[in-house]
């Protein structure tokens, strides 16, 4: 039998990388040595695995910046319609290996590196994730980054530089415990300082009303220093650019009024000023009213609108003087997308500014800004919908709050006039809620100030205008769009599983690469005996590769002819990990139970972050934990099944477990999941999905028809009339003797022998408080496992069923939503021109 091919081998025999031109691999080898020697090992004479990883980065980067300033002058000479995309969050990960691929670079950078006697997947593993997001919406960010700069589209990504990302998670005792992110320590080789383009964001203060207008006076100044990182698209030569601001305290910040001996103090004050960019709230799909929150959204948003403004006054490249005085075209030459509510607060911005400092009368002001805006919701749970206490605007934002009232006064007018007496519909319209705390409804001014609307999944879209914006809808129907969300097929396939992509390529070509409905071109091999082979083949190397990083990383032996069933996901009541746990229970009890039957082996792992205040996540982590503990150990079960937490999920992570996973549930109650995006990589990636008829799961389903998902449980309108009849849950309890077993085990400690009633919360919230219904949907999942676990059984059948997975998720690629929100929001077209590239002549 001949040998495995090494890594090293296996690269150099995959074409979708691109091929590593002789010459291309010298002149890396040149400038590699190059950035070494001096730019980072000036100072001794020992290079670190680290000076290694940056003298690459620097490499790899010095192949963007030609084509970065000639995409912003190619910009500038044509002046197109730019799209500005705000948000919180981007959940960008590592950018060497994405920068690679989207340049064509691996291959040569893997000789290269080869040659030199070094390891690039060792020095990639060196670089610190950028996580800037807490999970999906932020994630959602950093695909479409990519796939506005693949489809040529004249792009801006606006952000936070925050200081200190999503936390790292530590599992000590099976708790999980949050460390710092301090992933600037070792400095940041993407990104560069702009400190010429720094900007004044102004807090407090009051208003006056003047002869010459509104003006906002005795504010405290912040400085918004931005910061630029390129976003290459696909071998086409655009380099385009995620600005993300940091704050400063301007130099007399709190100096004018210090009296003698206060000098130190007020220095020692310029913290409060640059802590809005200090940490990310780790909050997902939870609304924290905090003033740093609100200073937060509100600085992003100043600092992007006079960026934004300044760019479409002069527009021509170096020029400094302003080419237009009027904001007429100003929506023809600008679209801001409102990733959810966070950036809500550009539409009172603009409105202040256009008003208040460029002098134009409410109604040209209000017309630019609401064809100016758009907003894209991202969840129903009540929770998490960001409603602003209006004293804390009073103090915070005095003037805004007065555009508020304004927005609202005339709106109110217009549904009064419409609706005639109907004072309900009033009250639960207006954009300020009545209570003992008055507050701003976020959404509502979104929807408002917006010309389009849309949800992210054909469900939740669905969902919005039924009920949460059900009178909004009835007012504007016109507004509400859908835009099924997607992922990078860069990133989510010829990245993390180039053997796969590899093997795609050879059935089908590469251009799939860019036009992911080219998969469809797969059905016709799905009962091709060569390719139902590579594809087992493959998924079995990457779970061979990840069986030894677990093995390393958790000292638990992993079987990996088991089945690997994964849930990776925020940890959420919503998202219910504790469906899955009672599966885990049922399985180990039935093992114990008939120790001689034959069971389907399954390696089961659940990762992800809890928020930290969040008692109940962080109480269903030492669950599974727990249970990993007795299921591991027990000699009786063996390699029959094994649970783990995945510590500290994160992009990285992901990108090597999606490859390996056989399994991926998705299994939240319906109606609660607006989308979900890790089912669509776990679908592109080759494995088949669980789940409810929830969130894309629905489009999933359709694309590749329902035999090919395995799907249970209750459907929205099953949960709706549960709603209205009540929903109990001893009523299961009593009825099913498996699932009244597992809750006696839970609360009886069999699973936390020393602490017996550790999990009495949990029991309760399931037996009394679940709004989630998880007891209502276990006996159709465990119904639903049972055939996954059949089918297992039969490879030859559970791989084809793969194939057809994998040919149904051209839907699924962040290129086709992008090119739905720019023909149909943003009003532009992509397009799939190449830009002369630096060396070529204009």
């Amino acid at each position: 039998m001949s040998r495995p091919l090494s890594d090293h081998e296996k690269k150099k025999q995959i074409s979708v990388r691109g091929l590593a031109g002789v010459e291309n691999v010298t002149d890396l080898k040149k400038n590699f040595n190059r950035h070494l020697h001096f730019t980072l090992v000036k100072d001794r004479n020992v290079a670190t695995p680290r000076d290694y990883y940056f003298a690459l980065a620097h490499t790899v980067r010095d192949h963007l910046v030609g084509r970065w300033i000639r995409t912003q002058q190619y910009y500038y000479e044509k002046d197109p319609k730019r799209i500005y995309y705000l948000s919180l969050e981007f959940y960008m990960g590592r950018t060497l290996q994405n920068t690679m691929v989207n340049l064509g670079l691996e291959n040569a950078c893997d000789e290269a590196t080869y040659q030199l006697g070094l390891d690039m997947e060792e020095l990639q593993e060196i670089e610190e994730d950028a996580g800037l997001g807490n999970g999906g919406l932020g994630r959602l960010a950093a695909c479409f980054l990519d796939s506005m700069a693949t489809l040529g589209l004249a792009a801006y990504g606006y952000g936070i530089r925050y200081e200190f990302g999503i936390f790292n998670q530590k599992i000590s005792n099976g708790w999980q415990v949050e460390e710092a992110d301090d992933w600037l320590r070792y400095g940041n080789p993407w990104e560069k300082a702009r400190p010429e383009y720094t900007r004044p964001v102004q807090f407090y203060g009051r208003v006056e009303h003047t002869p010459d207008g509104v003006k906002w006076v005795d504010t405290q100044v912040v400085l918004a220093l931005p910061y630029d990182t390129p976003v290459p698209g696909y071998r086409n030569n655009t380099v385009n650019t995620m600005r993300l601001w940091s704050a400063k305290a301007p130099n007399d910040f709190n100096l004018k009024d210090f009296n003698v001996g206060g000098y130190i103090q007020a220095v020692l004050d310029r913290n409060l000023a640059e802590n809005i960019s200090r940490v990310l709230y780790p909050n997902d799909n939870f609304f924290e009213g905090k003033e740093l929150r609100l200073k937060q959204e509100y600085f992003v948003v100043a600092a992007t609108l006079q960026d934004i403004i300044r760019r479409f006054k002069s527009s021509k490249f170096g020029s400094l003087e302003a080419v237009r005085t009027t904001f007429d075209a100003f929506p023809d030459k600008v679209a801001i997308q409102l990733n959810d509510t966070h950036p809500a607060m550009a539409i009172p911005e603009l409105m202040r500014i256009l008003v208040d400092v460029e002098k134009q009368s409410w109604e040209q002001a209000w017309n630019v800004t609401v064809r100016t805006c758009a907003y894209t919701n991202h969840t129903v749970l009540p929770e998490a919908l960001e409603r602003w206490p209006v004293p804390l605007f009073e103090q915070l934002l005095p003037r805004h709050l007065q555009i508020i009232y304004e927005i609202n006064r005339r709106h109110m007018e217009r549904i009064s006039s419409l609706y005639p007496g109907d004072f309900d519909r009033m009250r639960r319209m207006s954009l300020i809620e009545e209570g003992d705390v008055k507050r701003i409804n976020m959404a509502h001014l979104c929807i408002v100030g917006s010309h389009a609307v849309n949800g992210v999944a054909r469900i939740h879209s669905d969902i919005l205008k039924a009920t949460l914006f059900k009178d909004f809808y009835e007012t504007d129907p016109g507004k509400f769009q859908n835009k099924t969300n997607g992922i990078t097929p860069r990133r989510w396939l010829v990245l993390c599983n180039p053997g796969l992509a590899e093997i795609i390529a050879e059935k089908i070509g590469d251009d799939y690469i860019r036009d992911l409905d080219q998969l469809k071109k797969l059905l016709k091999f799905v009962n091709d005996e060569g390719l139902i082979r590579d594809i087992a083949k493959v998924k079995q190397e990457n779970k061979l590769k990840f069986s030894v990083y677990l093995e390393k990383e958790y000292k638990v032996k992993i079987n990996p002819n088991s089945m690997f069933d994964l849930q990776v996901k925020r940890i959420h009541e919503y998202k219910r990990q504790l469906l899955n746990c009672l599966h885990i229970i049922t399985m180990y009890n039935r093992i114990k139970k008939e120790p001689n039957k034959q069971f389907t082996p399954r390696t089961i792992m659940i990762g992800g972050k809890a928020a930290p205040g969040y008692h109940t996540a962080k109480m269903i982590i030492k669950l599974i934990t727990a249970i990993g503990d007795i299921v591991n150990n027990d000699p009786v079960v063996g390699d029959r099944l094994k649970v783990i937490f995945l510590e500290n999920y994160k992009v990285s992570l992901a990108e090597k477990v999606i490859p390996a996973a056989d399994l991926s549930e998705q299994i939240s109650t319906a109606g609660t999941e607006a989308s979900g995006t890790g089912n669509m990589k776990f679908m592109l990636n080759g494995a088949l999905t669980i789940g409810t008829m929830d969130g894309a799961n629905v489009e999933m389903a359709e694309e590749a028809g329902e035999g090919n998902i395995f799907i249970f449980g209750m459907r929205v309108e099953d949960v709706d009339q549960m709603d209205r009849k009540g929903y109990n849950a001893k009523d299961y309890y009593d009825r099913i003797p498996e699932l009244r077993q597992v809750i006696d085990q839970i609360s009886g400690g069999f699973f936390s022998p020393k602490q017996p009633d550790l999990f009495k919360d949990i029991v309760n919230l399931l037996m009394c408080h679940d709004r989630f219904k998880v007891f209502a949907d276990y006996e159709s999942y465990m119904k639903c496992q049972e055939s996954v676990s059949a089918l297992y059984k039969n490879p030859k059948e559970w791989t084809k069923m793969v194939i057809r997975n994998i040919a149904a998720s051209g839907k699924f690629s962040s290129d086709r939503t992008i090119s739905e929100y720019a023909r149909e929001i943003w009003g532009v077209e992509p397009s799939s021109a190449k830009i002369p590239a630096p060396d070529d002549p204009r």
